[in-house]
C-alpha cells in the first residue's frame, strides 16, 4: 500500500503513545469504530511493539505503523511485530 492510499483510507492519522499494553486494543477498536482505520503507533514506550502486535492481530479493519523509528533495530522489532507499517517503508 502506498501512501497515497493510506491517505484516502485515513486522511487523519492519530499518532499513538501507549503506555499500558492493556488499553491498545479498546483505543484501537474505538478509533476504528469512530471511522479512523489508520493508525500510527510510536515507540516512545516499552510496550509498544507489544501493542503493535495486539492491535494488529485483534482489531478487525485497523491499519497500524509504527513510527518513531530512529533506529536500524526499531525498524527491525517493527517488521517482526507485524504492523502494517507502510509509513516505516514509504
Amino acid at each position: 500500500m502506498t501512501m497515497l492510499e493510506l491517505l484516502r483510507l485515513g486522511p487523519v492519522v492519530p499518532v499513538i503513545v501507549i503506555d499500558n499494553v492493556d488499553d491498545a486494543v479498546p483505543l484501537a477498536r474505538a478509533l476504528v469504530a469512530g471511522g479512523v482505520r489508520v493508525l500510527e503507533v510510536t515507540l516512545r514506550t516499552a510496550v509498544a511493539l507489544q501493542a503493535v502486535a495486539r492491535i494488529g492481530r485483534e482489531v478487525a479493519g485497523a491499519i497500524v505503523g509504527v513510527g518513531t523509528i530512529i533506529r536500524a533495530e526499531d525498524f527491525a522489532a517493527a517488521s517482526a511485530a507485524g504492523p502494517a507499517s507502510a509509513s516505516a517503508r514509504d
